[in-house]
């Protein structure tokens, strides 16, 4: 067993719970960059040492990150909605920010060529899924005293094949963007929640917690975030359309105005949404505002 694993490795270091694999783990990877968090996990180690702070990474199942987070085995974790709702730990954490990415809805799906119009319809039937907790509560809500219990039939693993297998006659899984189930032949009928990754962490911090070092990778995090949301735009603007330019590009607090060499222009810089950019690039040049171009953020403090 490799040393990294020891308790006396790791004593002192702020604990940071990644998902190791599957739909996060890459992005997690580019955010952990992008915050200047540098490490080398050795391959096939779940742990890894952090280079540059008193920090270690522990890869973990995304279902298990909050249960470690809540009962303060880690200070932090990546993970997604869903699993923090399945795990049930709410009052235990505090989703600390949402990420926005790893964007996904739980729904309920059933066949096309069933009879089957909305979610009543499935009560005293059979019903696949990885999220049985979630899933239980919801069909336990829909049903009378006196209707038979819906069976909550736990698969671990590709959820969208038991319908076409004879398990059952609905399922309850995440959606991304909904081929696999048009594939499978699977339509939705409700959608039980949506989901992003979000950092957590305990809400109430174990008594070994480094909450300066908590507080200074949070905020690295919120700054790659929000460099992934806005850019910064520039451009010059005559005096005379610069009240125009600024209900254009009024900024998340205010723009910065310049005043340039010719008497007759400004100079503005102005952070704007980056899925906003091109109409608003396209409404600047309208109103005759040139030089107009885009700056990407590596990172920021907003």
């Amino acid at each position: 067993m490799s040393t990294l694993l020891s308790p006396e490795t790791l004593a002192g270091k702020m604990l940071f719970a990644i998902p190791k694999k599957g739909r996060l783990y890459e992005k997690c990877l580019e955010l952990l960059a992008g915050a200047d968090i540098q490490f080398k996990r050795a391959h096939r180690l779940d742990v890894a040492l952090v280079q540059n702070h008193p920090m270690a990474l522990v890869f973990l199942p995304a279902a298990d990150i909050p249960r470690f987070v809540a009962e303060g085995n880690v200070d932090l974790g990546i993970t997604g909605q869903d699993m923090v709702a399945e795990a049930g730990l709410s009052s235990e954490l505090t989703e600390e920010l949402e990420l926005g990415f790893g964007k996904c809805a739980l729904q309920v799906q059933v066949p096309e060529s069933s009879s089957f119009k909305e979610p009543k319809d499935l009560v005293g039937k059979k019903v696949a899924t990885s999220f049985d907790r979630l899933a239980g509560e919801y069909f336990s809500k829909l049903q009378s005293d006196e209707e038979k219990k819906t069976i909550i039939e736990y698969v671990g693993g590709s959820v969208e094949a038991a319908c076409a297998l004879g398990l059952a006659d609905g399922i309850v899984d995440l959606v991304e963007s909904g081929e696999t189930m048009r594939a499978c032949g699977l339509h939705p009928i409700a959608t039980l929640l949506t989901s992003q990754a979000v950092l957590i962490r305990p809400t109430t911090p174990h008594e070994r917690a480094d909450t300066a070092l908590t507080k200074l990778v949070t905020s690295r995090i919120r700054g790659v975030i929000a460099a992934a949301r806005y850019v910064l735009v520039e451009y010059n603007v005559q005096k005379s359309t610069l009240d125009k330019a600024l209900q254009i590009t009024p900024g998340r607090r205010a723009p910065t105005v310049s005043p340039l060499d010719d008497q007759g222009w400004n100079a503005v810089s102005v952070m704007v949404l980056r899925k906003e950019v091109a109409n608003v690039m396209d409404s600047l040049e309208e109103i005759g505002a040139c030089d107009i171009f885009v700056v990407q953020l590596a990172n920021c403090r907003i």
